[in-house]
């Protein structure tokens, strides 16, 4: 799997320059609306209960994934916190989501939006256990590091260590610390949705760690940010305790 190099929106490098601090940013990171308008109530009604019904499930484990409707008017979706998230924050995130989708995408067929601790995504298409390889963005720490060859080196083997332990978890995560010299700590996180199959999500993580280079080449942070998968790395401490 390989992508073009997405752009990152202005407010969203903004936003990641200027607070770099656990939560980068109280809104979502970005949204896609994608798919054809649809004039069809049934389905928009659909969209309104799935959302409704993802925010009761996913407080339960972290992801869910449903369906409602039938035929052409039949929404599915899917809902995924951030591996550290507890029940409540986890919730409320989702809940947000659906209702930013509502508002932003409100007669498209399908659309994605991203937070720091969710994902949310709807279509009226089915999609679960298929690898999302349309939509994905790049998050990146301005500031450079002082020796990118080492860092950059140390980061993916760090990512590396961590997919190898995500994809055997049934969480499908995984996320850990590395010394980087006296001083200073490398931290990371990776993630698949649990709608993967493990070796879907293996191919994921790993297709988006090789992309490492084009997202965040010599950065102190970054992340790739998919779909179906995302991995992020700072050299400050961003999980909840």
């Amino acid at each position: 799997m390989h992508f073009s190099k997405p752009l990152i929106p202005f407010w969203l490098s903004f936003c990641l320059f200027f607070f770099p601090t656990t939560v980068l940013c109280a809104g979502p990171l970005y949204r896609i609306c994608f798919g054809s308008n649809s004039s069809s109530a049934i389905y928009q009604s659909n969209v309104n209960d799935l959302g409704n019904l993802l925010q009761d499930k996913v407080a339960q484990t972290g992801f869910a994934v449903a369906s409602v409707g039938n035929g052409e008017n039949r929404a599915n979706g899917l809902a995924l916190c951030r591996g550290d998230t507890s029940s409540l924050p986890c919730k409320t995130c989702v809940a947000e989501a659906s209702k930013r989708l509502r508002d932003r995408c409100p007669t498209r067929e399908g659309a994605i939006i991203w937070y720091d601790n969710c994902l949310y995504k709807y279509s009226n298409e089915e999609f679960f256990g298929d690898i999302d390889k349309k939509h994905k963005f790049y998050m990146v720490n301005t500031e450079d590091v002082k020796d990118p060859e080492v860092f950059n080196m140390k980061t993916k083997n760090l990512l590396s260590q961590l997919v190898s332990k995500a994809y055997v978890n049934p969480m499908l995560y995984a996320a850990d610390e590395v010394e980087l010299d006296e001083s200073k700590k490398l931290y990371g996180l990776v993630q698949c949705t649990r709608d993967l199959s493990r070796s879907n999500c293996k191919k994921c993580l790993e297709d988006a760690v090789d992309e490492l280079l084009d997202c965040c080449d010599g950065k102190e942070g970054g992340r790739v940010v998919g779909g179906s998968c995302n991995f992020r790395y700072e050299i400050y401490p961003f999980l909840n305790n």
